[in-house]
C-alpha cells in the first residue's frame, strides 16, 4: 500500500492510535515518575542528594533495563502466538516469563552488596554522592521481584495487543510512586530515603494491578490449568525464550553501559555536572517513552504479521509507524527549542545546576530526530524475535561508535558525553533500518 494511501485509511490510522495512545499516555508517567523524583530532590538544599538520586536510581534502572529481555521477549513470542491463534503458547509463555522474572529479583537482592560495590567502584562521585546513591539503592533494591514481573506481565498484555490493560498497570504504579514522592520527602523529610521507599511502593502497586488485568483476561479467555502447564516446563522447553532473551540481554547491556557511562562519568566531572545530566536524562527519556508507545504498535503488529505469514501486515504497519514517529520526534524538537529552559527551571531550582543543564540543552533538543528510528526499529524487531539483530546492531553503536567518538573528544567533557550519546542513538537507527530494508521483508516474504 502507498505512503498515501495509508495515510487516508482511516481504519489502519485508528487501530495504530487504539494501541499506541494508551502506551503513550501511560508511558509518559514514567518519565514523569523521573521527572518529579528528580524535581522534589533537586529542590533540596545541596546538589550531591540530586546527584546521589541520579547515581543510585542509574544503578537501579540498569540492573531492570538489562533485564528488561522479560517485557521484549515476553511481547514478541506472545504476539506470534495471537497472531497463530495459540492460546495455549500464549499461557506458557506468561509462566515463563514470571517464573524467571520471580527467580532473577530474588537473585538481584541476594547479591546488591557486590553489585553495588563493584558499581560504585567505577564511580569517581564526590563522597556525599556516592553516600546517598547507596543509600537509595539498597532501599529500591527490595522492589525488583515486583518490577520484574511486572515487566513480565506487561509484555504479556502487549503481546495480546491489549495495551489499555497494560495502561492502567504503568498509571497505577507512577502516579503511587508521585504522590509517595511529595509525601515520604517534602511532607515527610526522608529525602533520598523517602524517594526510594515511594519508588518500592510503586513497584507493588503496580504488581497488584497487572495480576488483576492478567487474571481477568485469562478468565474471559479459559483454557488456563496451571497443573497441566506446570509438567510441561523444563529446561528445553524454555529454550526459544532463553535464547531470545539472551540476545536482548547483551543489547540492553550495550545500552545501560552508555547511559551509566553518561553518569559515571558525569559524576567525575562534578557534582553540579551529574545533576544536569540528570536532569537532562529525563528529558530525554521522555523522548523514548513517548516515542516507545509508537513501538508498542510495530512490535504487535509485526507479531501478527509474523504469526500469520503476513509481509503486507507487516510492511504497512512499519510504513506507518514510521510517519507517526517522524511526526512526534519533529514535535519534540519544537517543544525543546521553545521550552527547554522553562523544563530545567521546573526540575531544580540550583542555580549551578540550572546554567550547566542550559549549556548541554543544545544537544536534547535535536536528540529526537536522531533518536526516533532506534525506537521504531527495536520495536519491529521485538515483533519479529530477531533478538540477533538487535544485538549486533547495539554492539556495533556501542563499541564501533560510543566510546570511539568519545575517546578524542574527552578533553571536551561534557560535550564529548552528549556528542558520544547523539551519534550512538543515529547509529542504532542507521544499521536497524538498513537491515530491514534490505534483509527482514525478504526473509518474511520468502518463510
Amino acid at each position: 500500500m502507498s505512503l498515501v494511501n495509508l495515510l487516508l485509511d482511516k481504519q489502519k490510522n485508528r487501530h495504530l492510535l487504539a494501541l499506541a495512545l494508551p502506551m503513550i499516555l501511560s508511558n509518559i508517567t514514567v518519565p514523569l515518575l523521573g521527572l518529579v523524583d528528580t524535581a522534589v530532590v533537586g529542590h533540596l538544599s545541596n546538589a550531591y542528594y540530586l546527584g546521589g538520586v541520579a547515581v543510585g536510581s542509574t544503578l537501579i534502572t540498569l540492573l531492570l533495563w538489562v533485564l528488561g529481555f522479560l517485557r521484549m521477549s515476553t511481547t514478541g513470542l506472545v504476539a506470534q502466538a495471537f497472531g497463530a491463534g495459540d492460546t495455549q503458547a500464549q499461557y506458557r509463555l506468561l509462566l515463563q516469563s514470571a517464573s524467571l522474572a520471580l527467580l532473577l529479583g530474588t537473585a538481584a537482592i541476594l547479591f546488591q552488596s557486590p553489585i553495588m560495590t563493584l558499581a560504585l567502584s567505577l564511580s569517581d562521585a564526590s563522597a556525599e554522592v556516592l553516600y546517598y546513591s547507596q543509600a537509595y539503592f539498597h532501599i529500591r533494591i527490595w522492589s525488583t521481584p515486583f518490577a520484574l514481573m511486572n515487566l513480565a506481565m506487561l509484555g504479556w498484555l502487549l503481546g495480546r495487543q491489549q495495551p489499555k490493560a497494560a495502561m492502567w498497570q504503568l498509571i497505577a504504579a507512577n502516579c503511587t510512586n508521585i504522590l509517595l514522592d511529595l509525601l515520604f520527602v517534602i511532607a515527610f523529610d526522608w529525602g533520598v530515603q523517602g524517594a526510594a521507599w515511594a519508588s518500592v511502593f510503586a513497584d507493588i502497586t503496580g504488581f497488584a494491578v497487572a495480576a488483576t488485568m492478567v487474571s481477568r483476561v485469562i478468565a474471559k479467555q479459559g483454557g488456563f490449568h496451571l497443573l497441566t502447564l506446570c509438567r510441561q516446563l523444563s529446561l528445553r522447553s524454555y529454550h526459544k525464550l532463553l535464547g531470545l532473551n539472551r540476545d536482548i540481554f547483551i543489547r540492553s547491556l550495550c545500552l545501560q553501559l552508555t547511559f551509566a557511562f553518561m553518569t559515571f562519568e558525569g559524576a567525575s566531572l562534578g557534582d553540579n555536572t551529574v545533576a544536569a545530566n540528570a536532569v537532562l536524562l529525563n528529558l530525554l527519556l521522555l523522548i523514548s517513552y513517548a516515542l516507545d508507545g509508537i513501538a508498542y504498535y510495530a512490535e504487535a503488529e509485526v507479531g501478527r504479521a509474523f504469526g500469520e505469514h503476513n509481509p503486507q501486515r507487516m510492511s504497512d504497519s512499519v510504513t506507518l509507524a514510521t510517519l507517526w514517529s517522524t511526526i512526534a520526534a519533529l514535535l519534540f524538537v519544537l517543544c525543546f527549542a521553545t521550552l527547554g529552559g522553562q523544563f530545567i527551571t521546573l526540575l531544580t531550582s540550583i542555580d549551578a545546576v540550572q546554567q550547566v543543564a542550559q549549556e548541554y540543552l543544545i544537544w536534547v533538543i535535536f536528540m529526537p530526530l536522531l533518536a526516533f528510528g532506534s525506537y521504531l526499529f527495536d520495536g519491529v524487531y521485538i515483533g519479529a524475535a530477531e533478538g540477533a539483530t538487535m544485538r549486533n546492531s547495539m554492539i556495533l553503536s556501542t563499541f564501533g561508535v560510543f566510546f570511539p567518538t568519545w575517546w578524542p573528544l574527552q578533553a571536551s567533557g561534557n560535550h564529548a558525553l552528549w556528542a558520544a550519546m547523539s551519534v550512538f542513538m543515529l547509529a542504532r537507527s542507521v544499521t536497524l533500518a538498513w537491515h530491514y530494508h534490505y534483509r527482514l521483508k525478504t526473509r518474511l516474504m520468502q518463510a
